[in-house]
């Protein structure tokens, strides 16, 4: 085994610093899904840092790379060149730069798994070590609820739904789910041991048990659209059935004892014994799946079937598939009703104005579809319209809303990667990301049919079937993440977006390599080539090499920076009841390591109104105001200070600006209606009101 895995990666020596980005993102996991800039900012230079390792020790020749491969990583670099470009017209520049920056990171990352040919061994063990450290942190957190007091139980899982780690529930779920399917789609290789298929698979059924546990709608409408891309696009669907069978039985098992425990919380209810036999039932089920698929792969592995046989079985399977569908979609009228009916609640109740209250009683995944994002996708259909060429800017999206929006919601990003693309960077945007990604997945395409049917039977010839197996896995959850981040802001989580490009990245590693052309000058060297004189070839080398310098310290800087300028502002945070001043020099050095940011001032005049100094909160307001001249809340806050200092003039002009920022907003509102009156705005306790709606949010 060692002697094979050490081949592996001389065959593929690139795999090792892939191996360090698979372990940056399992950190990212057990925390916050890698959403905080302190996280994502250092490990895009870690990302960085192994890209030039493996560009200096293994050497990179753009030439050999498949053309699909090359327009990929074309167009997502022009697409991340237009997010930084979008600085110059975003409304919030600090935003864009920070949005341009995670844009960074992807194309960093999807370029490490790429551009250096994989073998199917060394991509099997990258894929699976990916997937077999999540379904470990599954298994963990599994044990750590199980293991919860009841106070820390309700932070675990606030009304009912598991947010932990990540700390918000859907992107729990699609945590988990991006792994389920590479685990599913692996645990159907022959070429993998008959041990590790019985993990994959006892994992995948851990992954999705605990993905319900967040109870999220987004993943129950994307699951039943994969198994849809999955059976229609993949090969060796008669394979695949074989294994989702035990797995959906495991899940299909241990399910309504796992909703249980979400209701019981949603009730206000905590129930030891209910949440105990959701662990034991979640474990079991996910031993016993993975014991059948391990036997049912051991009996494969030691007996060669005749073609005969092979054909007969793959009908049998295609006759059950055929009737297991009529069985579900069957159930599922008898369940769920008229399909109409059931339709038309779902528009009507997503559509809905009043949001989450629009919902019926009883489950969150079966009470209907209300939410705000109708009104999100409202706007930002609004502001694609508006500005359809290159967008509003990377990560733009809140101050458009606030103002142009119906609820009291002050959502930051669209909830959809689509939407995000349209109203941000524009058709320019969108017309990139859909060349560079359809080529991505053309090349990972292409290596996932490589085989063919024959590329994940038990004996086989010709083609890499291992690599054609772990191409079609790896896009399998880059798939799952493309499908629900059409309805949810995932493209913001790191610890999402990052694996996802490197699932897509490796699976178009594995693509067929293109030949090297044939030499006209017979010679090894071609004859365009022999035609450049030294000096000139010369001269082009260290060009392309000061060049490459260049932009690595560009992105080293750009990614250092706002990383940096938050740890600032964080260390301010925590220390300003203690040492004013030194809280003051930190938030100073903070503004300006990123130039472009008015959070340093914002949390400067906030600490200033807390110690009852107005002349230092206006002050620093108005330093966030020449940075951002649109932001709501530092012009409610110097239009309060203005009134409380008898500025009755400027107060309206600052209150009547703040209201037209953000119309819906109460607090905004009473004040202007105070100021309009001839009174005095207390600053004290607008501020109250501020943090008291602040703390009734999170």
């Amino acid at each position: 085994m060692a002697k094979r895995l050490t081949a592996s990666l001389r065959e593929a020596p690139a795999t090792v610093p892939a191996l360090a980005a698979v372990a940056l993102f399992v950190v990212w996991a057990t925390s916050q899904a890698g959403y905080p800039v302190t996280h994502w900012g250092p490990g895009g230079l870690i990302v960085l840092a192994l890209l030039i390792v493996a560009v200096g020790i293994v050497g990179l020749r753009g030439a050999e790379l498949p053309p699909p491969v090359r327009i990929a990583l074309g167009c997502l670099a022009a697409y991340t060149a237009l997010s930084f470009l979008s600085i110059l017209w975003a409304a919030v520049p600090g935003d864009a730069w920070e949005g341009a920056n995670r844009t960074l990171l992807y194309l960093l990352v999807f370029a490490l798994f790429a551009c250096w040919r994989q073998r199917g061994r060394s991509a099997a063990l990258l894929l699976g070590t990916w997937t077999l450290a999540m379904v470990g942190l599954a298994a963990f957190v599994v044990l750590h609820v199980n293991a919860a007091s009841s106070a820390h139980l309700r932070s675990l899982l606030p009304f009912g739904r598991l947010a932990y780690p990540s700390g918000y529930a859907n992107a729990n779920a699609a945590q988990w789910l991006m792994a389920f399917w590479p685990a599913l789609l692996l645990a159907r290789s022959a070429r993998l041991p008959w041990g590790v298929r019985g993990a994959l698979a006892g994992g995948a059924v851990l992954l999705a048990e605990v993905a319900l546990l967040s109870q999220s709608r987004g993943s129950l409408y994307a699951t039943p659209v994969l198994l849809v891309l999955v059976f229609a696009l993949l090969p060796a669907r008669t394979r695949t059935f074989a294994v989702l069978v035990p797995v959906a039985a495991g899940i299909g098992a241990a399910a309504p004892a796992v909703l249980r425990v979400g209701n019981d919380l949603n009730n206000g209810a905590v129930v030891p014994a209910r949440i105990h036999s959701a662990t034991a039932a979640m474990l079991a089920a996910a031993v016993a799946v993975g014991l059948v698929v391990s036997l049912g792969a051991a009996i494969e592995s030691r007996h060669a079937f005749s073609q005969a046989s092979l054909r007969g079985m793959r009908r049998a399977v295609g006759a059950a598939a055929i009737a297991t569908l009529v069985a579900v979609l069957a159930g599922g009228f008898l369940a769920a009703g008229d399909p109409l009916a059931r339709a038309r609640h779902a528009w009507d109740t997503f559509k809905s104005g009043s949001g989450y209250a629009a919902n019926g009683s009883g489950s969150r995944l079966t009470s209907g579809l209300g939410s705000y994002r109708y009104d999100f996708y409202r706007v930002a259909l609004d502001e694609f319209v508006a500005h359809p060429l290159v967008g509003i800017g990377a990560d733009n999206f809140q101050q458009r809303y606030l103002v142009h929006g119906r609820s009291e919601e002050t959502p930051h990003y669209p909830h959809s990667v689509e939407l995000r693309t349209l109203t941000q960077t524009g058709l320019a945007g969108a017309l990139l990301a859909l060349v560079g990604l359809g080529a991505a997945l053309l090349a990972g395409g292409r290596a996932a049919l490589a085989g063919g049917r024959a590329a994940l039977a038990s004996v086989t010839g010709g083609a890499d079937p291992l690599g054609a197996g772990v191409a079609a896995a790896a896009l399998g959850g880059f798939a799952y993440w493309v499908v629900h981040g059409s309805f949810d802001w995932f493209w913001e989580f790191a610890g999402l977006g990052a694996p996802a490009f490197a699932l897509l990245g490796l699976a178009c590693a594995l693509a067929p390599a293109k030949r090297p052309a044939a030499s006209a000058t017979g010679g090894g060297v071609p004859a365009a080539a022999a035609a450049v004189s030294p000096d000139r070839g010369r001269a082009s080398r260290r060009l392309a090499i000061i060049t490459s310098i260049l932009v690595v310290l560009a992105a080293a800087v750009s990614l250092a920076l706002p990383w940096l300028s938050q740890l600032q502002v964080q260390r301010a945070a925590r220390i300003w009841t203690t040492a004013p001043r030194t809280a003051y020099s930190d938030l100073d050095e903070a503004a300006r390591l990123n130039p472009l940011s008015d959070e340093a001032y914002l949390v400067a005049g906030t600490i200033a109104l807390r110690f009852g100094d107005l002349p230092r909160a206006d002050h620093e307001f108005s330093l966030a105001l020449a940075r951002v001249p649109g932001d709501a809340y530092a012009t409610l806050e110097r239009g309060a200070i203005a009134s409380s200092s008898g500025d009755r003039a400027g107060a309206l002009r600052l209150l009547e600006r703040a209201a037209r920022l953000n119309p819906r907003d109460p607090l905004t509102r009473q004040a202007l209606l105070l100021a309009r009156e001839g009174r005095r705005v207390s600053v004290g306790e607008l501020n109250r009101s501020i943090l008291r709606k602040a703390r009734q949010l999170a």
